[in-house]
Protein backbone atom coordinates (compact mmCIF):
# COMPACT_ATOMS: atom_id res chain seq x y z
CA UNK A 1 0.00 0.00 0.00
CA UNK A 2 1.40 3.10 -1.03
CA UNK A 3 1.60 6.58 1.21
CA UNK A 4 -0.26 9.28 -0.80
CA UNK A 5 -0.61 12.16 2.06
CA UNK A 6 -2.81 15.00 0.92
CA UNK A 7 -3.44 18.72 1.83
CA UNK A 8 -5.90 21.40 1.73
CA UNK A 9 -8.39 21.00 -1.30
CA UNK A 10 -7.09 17.96 -2.41
CA UNK A 11 -7.65 16.58 1.69
CA UNK A 12 -10.78 17.55 1.45
CA UNK A 13 -11.75 16.46 -1.33
CA UNK A 14 -10.30 12.66 -0.07
CA UNK A 15 -12.49 13.12 2.94
CA UNK A 16 -15.81 14.23 1.33
CA UNK A 17 -15.62 10.99 -0.36
CA UNK A 18 -14.91 8.83 1.71
CA UNK A 19 -17.43 10.33 5.00
CA UNK A 20 -19.97 11.12 2.14
CA UNK A 21 -19.85 7.52 0.37
CA UNK A 22 -19.68 5.43 3.68
CA UNK A 23 -22.09 8.16 4.89
CA UNK A 24 -22.18 6.20 8.84
CA UNK A 25 -19.41 7.07 11.65
CA UNK A 26 -18.75 5.66 14.71
CA UNK A 27 -18.70 8.83 16.87
CA UNK A 28 -16.13 8.63 20.23
CA UNK A 29 -16.87 11.73 23.10
CA UNK A 30 -15.76 11.74 26.53
CA UNK A 31 -12.30 10.50 25.12
CA UNK A 32 -10.93 10.82 28.33
CA UNK A 33 -13.38 7.90 29.75
CA UNK A 34 -12.81 4.49 29.63
CA UNK A 35 -14.60 3.42 27.41
CA UNK A 36 -15.30 6.59 25.58
CA UNK A 37 -18.79 7.17 25.14
CA UNK A 38 -19.40 5.66 21.20
CA UNK A 39 -22.16 6.07 19.04
CA UNK A 40 -23.51 5.40 15.73
CA UNK A 41 -23.78 8.87 13.57
CA UNK A 42 -25.12 9.23 10.12
CA UNK A 43 -23.44 12.13 7.87
CA UNK A 44 -25.01 15.09 6.47
CA UNK A 45 -22.23 16.30 4.81
CA UNK A 46 -18.86 17.43 4.51
CA UNK A 47 -18.60 21.27 3.53
CA UNK A 48 -16.28 23.11 1.60
CA UNK A 49 -13.89 23.83 4.94
CA UNK A 50 -13.37 19.66 5.37
CA UNK A 51 -16.18 20.03 8.39
CA UNK A 52 -18.05 17.03 9.03
CA UNK A 53 -21.88 17.78 9.86
CA UNK A 54 -24.57 15.38 12.05
CA UNK A 55 -27.70 15.97 13.42
CA UNK A 56 -28.39 15.25 17.02
CA UNK A 57 -30.11 15.80 20.12
CA UNK A 58 -29.67 18.60 21.98
CA UNK A 59 -30.17 16.62 25.44
CA UNK A 60 -27.78 13.56 24.12
CA UNK A 61 -24.94 12.26 26.39
CA UNK A 62 -22.80 13.29 23.31
CA UNK A 63 -23.94 16.25 22.86
CA UNK A 64 -23.33 16.86 26.72
CA UNK A 65 -19.75 15.21 26.39
CA UNK A 66 -18.93 17.55 23.10
CA UNK A 67 -20.23 20.53 25.37
CA UNK A 68 -17.85 19.33 28.54
CA UNK A 69 -14.74 18.02 26.39
CA UNK A 70 -15.03 19.82 23.08
CA UNK A 71 -13.03 17.10 20.84
CA UNK A 72 -14.46 13.94 19.17
CA UNK A 73 -13.46 10.78 17.22
CA UNK A 74 -14.86 9.76 14.21
CA UNK A 75 -14.53 5.99 12.75
CA UNK A 76 -15.77 5.35 9.22
CA UNK A 77 -15.68 2.20 7.91
CA UNK A 78 -16.47 0.19 4.46
CA UNK A 79 -15.76 -3.63 4.39
CA UNK A 80 -16.75 -4.30 1.25
CA UNK A 81 -14.79 -1.65 -0.36
CA UNK A 82 -12.08 -1.80 2.12
CA UNK A 83 -12.08 1.84 2.90
CA UNK A 84 -11.52 3.21 5.79
CA UNK A 85 -11.46 6.91 7.17
CA UNK A 86 -10.08 8.39 10.97
CA UNK A 87 -11.05 11.33 11.65
CA UNK A 88 -9.97 13.77 14.92
CA UNK A 89 -11.31 16.77 15.55
CA UNK A 90 -12.86 20.33 17.65
CA UNK A 91 -16.54 19.45 17.95
CA UNK A 92 -18.79 21.64 18.59
CA UNK A 93 -23.34 21.80 18.88
CA UNK A 94 -24.57 24.55 16.35
CA UNK A 95 -28.41 25.56 16.85
CA UNK A 96 -28.58 28.28 14.04
CA UNK A 97 -32.10 27.23 12.22
CA UNK A 98 -30.38 27.70 8.64
CA UNK A 99 -28.17 25.42 9.13
CA UNK A 100 -30.64 22.80 10.53
CA UNK A 101 -32.71 23.23 8.13
CA UNK A 102 -30.19 22.46 5.02
CA UNK A 103 -28.45 19.27 6.89
CA UNK A 104 -32.71 17.99 7.39
CA UNK A 105 -34.24 15.50 4.94
CA UNK A 106 -37.01 13.32 5.82
CA UNK A 107 -35.22 10.29 6.98
CA UNK A 108 -34.87 12.59 10.16
CA UNK A 109 -38.46 12.44 11.39
CA UNK A 110 -37.88 9.14 12.47
CA UNK A 111 -35.42 11.02 15.62
CA UNK A 112 -37.35 14.05 15.43
CA UNK A 113 -40.82 16.03 14.91
CA UNK A 114 -39.55 18.12 12.28
CA UNK A 115 -37.25 20.21 11.17
CA UNK A 116 -39.06 22.67 13.90
CA UNK A 117 -37.88 20.05 16.98
CA UNK A 118 -36.72 22.05 19.57
CA UNK A 119 -34.64 19.37 20.87
CA UNK A 120 -32.82 19.08 17.33
CA UNK A 121 -28.88 20.36 17.16
CA UNK A 122 -26.09 20.23 14.66
CA UNK A 123 -22.56 18.90 15.23
CA UNK A 124 -19.81 20.60 13.55
CA UNK A 125 -16.60 18.41 13.48
CA UNK A 126 -13.72 20.35 12.32
CA UNK A 127 -10.97 18.25 11.42
CA UNK A 128 -7.50 18.27 13.51
CA UNK A 129 -5.92 14.74 12.22
CA UNK A 130 -7.52 12.61 9.67
CA UNK A 131 -5.98 9.24 8.36
CA UNK A 132 -7.47 7.46 5.65
CA UNK A 133 -7.23 3.67 4.01
CA UNK A 134 -8.44 3.45 0.33
CA UNK A 135 -7.82 0.12 -1.97
CA UNK A 136 -9.40 2.09 -4.91
CA UNK A 137 -10.20 -2.00 -6.18
CA UNK A 138 -12.62 -2.91 -3.82
CA UNK A 139 -12.13 -6.28 -1.63
CA UNK A 140 -11.73 -8.77 -4.74
CA UNK A 141 -9.13 -7.30 -6.52
CA UNK A 142 -6.92 -6.38 -2.98
CA UNK A 143 -7.27 -9.85 -1.94
CA UNK A 144 -6.29 -11.30 -5.43
CA UNK A 145 -3.54 -8.57 -5.46
CA UNK A 146 -2.62 -9.79 -2.04
CA UNK A 147 -2.23 -13.20 -2.94
CA UNK A 148 -0.40 -12.52 -5.90
CA UNK A 149 1.91 -10.43 -3.89
CA UNK A 150 2.65 -13.75 -1.62
CA UNK A 151 2.96 -15.94 -4.38
CA UNK A 152 4.86 -14.62 -6.71
CA UNK A 153 6.73 -11.94 -4.66
CA UNK A 154 5.89 -9.16 -6.85
CA UNK A 155 4.50 -5.86 -5.27
CA UNK A 156 0.90 -4.90 -6.55
CA UNK A 157 -0.68 -1.93 -5.42
CA UNK A 158 -3.06 -2.65 -2.85
CA UNK A 159 -3.95 0.49 -2.39
CA UNK A 160 -3.00 4.46 -0.85
CA UNK A 161 -3.38 5.70 3.06
CA UNK A 162 -2.19 8.64 4.28
CA UNK A 163 -2.56 11.83 6.49
CA UNK A 164 -5.16 14.03 5.24
CA UNK A 165 -3.55 17.92 5.96
CA UNK A 166 -6.68 20.03 6.03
Amino acid sequence: MSTENLKQTEAILKLKELAEDIKFALMATDLQAKPAHVIPMTTKEVDEDGNIWFLSDKNSTHNQNILTEGFAHLFYSKGTSMEFLSVYGQASIVTEPAIIEKLYNKADDVWFEGVNDPNISAIKISPLQSHYWDTKNGIITTLFNLGLNIITGEKRDLGAQGELHI
